[in-house]
């Protein structure tokens, strides 16, 4: 003869919310309709200037991106690395130097 025995099972749902996240590096060159950043100083050290703008940037403007965390604002009060603005200047001669060259060309 086959006993029937009841269980009760309570069981507990948490809301999802579909998201993806990437990183700063992976976001250069996208344009993100709605975005949250984190600019809060990460475990492994800190975040640049460059970081910080990509981060910041990928949105279609302010109206549309959502900080998720305090950040130190000390962030944007650092230099730039001097190799990047030697590599900027560079570029610059040589936009110049090769308008020139195209001048003379035609």
């Amino acid at each position: 003869e086959k006993r029937t025995i009841k269980h009760t099972i309570h069981r507990r749902q948490f809301c999802i919310t579909p998201a993806y996240a990437f990183t700063d590096y992976r976001a250069q060159g996208q344009t993100i309709s709605f975005s949250i950043a984190d600019i809060a100083k990460p475990p492994t050290g800190k975040l640049s200037l460059c970081n910080s703008y990509v981060s910041l940037s990928r949105s279609h403007g302010q109206d549309c991106i959502r900080l998720l965390r305090e950040f130190d604002e000390e962030i944007f009060k650092q230099r730039h690395d001097p190799c990047l603005i030697a590599e900027d200047d560079r570029l610059d001669d040589l936009d110049r130097k090769t308008k020139i060259w195209w001048q003379r060309m035609q």
